[in-house]
């Protein structure tokens, strides 16, 4: 079973020929692509910083300053619209239909009913 913190092979078939180094490019294999992506997802989903990165993903600040590189030469750019859906382009989602909960509006909770005094007690 796939870990909710690497990229399914699904999603990683549409981005990989959309990533440089891969078989056939001028210049050095990306063989770490997919790690790469990998320790990006794990960063996002754990909120983490860089140097929290497990072992199992490289050095965290060579992955931090790839996800750096990637965002200043617009490689993120790309893969998103790469894997962007055209039908969604459109779809605008309007506060007038969207309803958060009550407490997301900042009400108050509803304080607890008082008590009343049981006639027991009351006739003492």
């Amino acid at each position: 079973m796939q870990s909710l913190d690497e990229i399914s092979d699904r999603a990683w078939a549409l981005l990989a020929p959309h990533l440089a180094g891969k078989a056939g490019d001028v210049g050095r294999t990306a063989g770490d692509n997919r790690l790469f992506l990998n320790a990006v997802l794990w960063i996002a989903r754990h909120g983490a910083a860089w140097r929290a990165l497990p072992a199992r993903f490289g050095k965290a600040d060579t992955q931090r300053k790839r996800c750096r590189r990637w965002a200043q030469t617009g490689v993120w750019q790309r893969l998103f619209e790469a894997v962007q859906e055209p039908d969604l382009d459109w779809v605008m989602l309007d506060s007038t239909v969207v309803r958060a909960h009550a407490q997301a509006a900042g009400s108050q909770k509803k304080a607890a009913s008082a008590t009343r005094p049981s006639a027991a007690a009351a006739a003492g």
